[in-house]
């Protein structure tokens, strides 16, 4: 796959965190707190400010953590859709760039993070639980 570096990726972002990449981001001096959040359903994302992902630099068109960027964002654009299962998101705009072999072994790491996230949350759900 070819990036254009357009930035769509980047917009509005709901991309999941694991442990992992939490952990990877830290390690890189990052404070979770400035860029981590539980969504509604106790899983850990990217933050936005201003519409985009907190490491999106918009006047450079890049991301300031490009070499630690999540796991997610390494694997986009092949995505897990609830109605279609693996595919190519359609609001890249290079995705007619993304070969069969690469959607298919790129779904097979999707599916596999997303396992270990819903994992990871059900476990964080536990833990609160018992605190309280």
């Amino acid at each position: 796959m070819r990036c254009s570096h357009c930035g769509v990726c980047c917009e509005k972002t709901e991309m999941m965190l694991s442990n992992a990449d939490i952990e990877r981001l830290e390690k890189a001096g990052y404070s979770r707190r400035k860029f981590a959040r539980h969504d509604k359903h106790d899983f850990v994302t990217l933050r936005n400010r201003h519409g985009h992902c907190v490491f999106y630099d918009t006047e450079k068109c890049r991301c300031k953590i490009y070499k630690h960027r999540p796991l997610g964002c390494q694997i986009y654009p092949v995505i897990y859709s609830e109605q279609y299962g693996i595919v190519v998101d359609d609001l890249c705009p290079m995705k007619n760039t993304v070969s069969g072999i690469e959607i298919k072994r790129k779904g097979k790491k999707v599916m596999k993070l997303l396992q270990k996230i819903d994992n990871e949350a059900t476990l964080h759900k536990n833990i609160t639980r018992k605190k309280h």
